[in-house]
């Protein structure tokens, strides 16, 4: 290493970024902030200084000189399904981490009658600036008017209700649920289960919709009996799936409101027998780690999760900073992913050949 100053993380100061930058301590502080009453120029030169000498903040230090905690809340339900709420933590994480922003977590069991005096204590005690509510927390009407009140600033993750002077967050969740229903109307069915989500999750009824409009779209007709109610985990999508092919005239295809759902629907139908998709098609949605884990690997629509809670987060730091509500983004497309879980009806062709060629 060359002689001079020692620009290992940890050794540099706001001192030297504002030698080299040519600015003042506190206009640096103001751009580390990300505060927005900055010149564009200047930011860059701070940033070029903060690049070039390899500072790194003191978040700490920052928090006890502005007076701020540097903490963003993630109030999310305990027993929502392994793999959405890690996409929801990483994107969350990542968003904070990128503004040197600590992540705390508080997961609620619900139903909880607790539910507010939890959300009070943890916003009061943890000293959190904001906070993200994944689905359903951000569902709860309670819960947005205690942190109203509190005047704790939040982030919602696809709530029933997107008030636009909230910060709301979402993806067309009808639009993906039309096209997976299209898909497999397009494949052939005509008889199409569907295992409808948590009814206290705002995402629910456009997933229902979604798959309403596909039938009504390609003149299928709805059969109240082929519809069951789900609560996004694994047991009620088997459960449903249990009376679903339990019927006399029994789907060729279910539409699971998520991949965990899916996956119970899956284990059903294994467990009758049934060859998935030769005698069943099965679709989720979510894109989950579990989807592209069972075999077959299911069809879904891939929601952007962790994308979805980055941009809440992000959202959230920026009024924190003095941003507005004008930067809120357009609902997020949810893609199509199709995978081997999904065949024409009676796609079957006979008996395995028994070295499997």
């Amino acid at each position: 290493m060359p002689a001079g100053r020692d620009t290992r993380p940890g050794k540099v100061t706001i001192f030297d970024v504002a030698a080299r930058a040519g600015v003042s301590i506190k206009t640096v502080s103001r751009v580390v902030n990300h505060e927005s009453n900055v010149r564009e120029r200047t930011r860059e030169k701070v940033l070029s200084a903060v690049r070039e000498l390899r500072y790194r903040p003191n978040a700490a230090a920052r928090a006890l000189s502005g007076n701020r905690s540097r903490v963003v809340g993630l109030v999310y339900e305990n027993a929502q399904e392994f793999g959405y709420t890690q996409d929801v933590l990483n994107g969350a994480l990542g968003a904070c981490e990128a503004r040197d922003y600590a992540l705390l977590l508080c997961p609620i069991g619900l139903p909880n009658p607790d539910v507010v005096e939890r959300v009070r204590d943890f916003a009061a005690e943890g000293r959190v600036e904001g906070v993200v509510l994944p689905a359903p927390m951000g569902d709860l009407p309670a819960v947005r008017a205690l942190l109203s009140e509190l005047r704790v600033p939040f982030a919602a993750i696809t709530p029933k209700e997107a008030p636009p002077d909230e910060i709301n967050v979402s993806c067309r969740d009808r639009d993906a649920t039309f096209a997976l229903t299209e898909y497999l109307i397009e494949l052939g069915h005509r008889a199409i289960g569907f295992v409808a989500g948590h009814p206290d999750h705002g995402a629910s009824a456009e997933r229902y919709g979604g798959y309403r409009d596909a039938l009504a779209h390609h003149g299928v007709p709805f059969v109240r009996d082929l519809v069951r109610q789900g609560y996004f985990d694994f047991e009620s999508g088997q459960a449903a799936a249990r009376t679903l092919l339990g019927l006399p005239a029994a789907p060729t295809a279910i539409v699971a409101s998520n991949d965990d759902m899916a996956a119970g629907v899956l284990f059903e139908a294994r467990e009758r027998g049934l060859g998935v998709p030769d005698d069943l098609s099965i679709a989720g949605f979510d894109d989950t780690r579990i989807a592209s884990r069972v075999w077959p690997r299911l069809t879904t629509a891939r929601q952007p999760i962790a994308r979805m809670a980055e941009t809440a987060a992000r959202l959230l730091i920026e009024r924190l900073n003095g941003g507005t509500a004008e930067s809120l983004p357009k609902p997020f497309e949810c893609e199509p992913v199709i995978r081997e879980s999904t065949a024409p009806p009676g796609s079957r062709r006979g008996p395995r050949d028994p070295e499997g060629c």
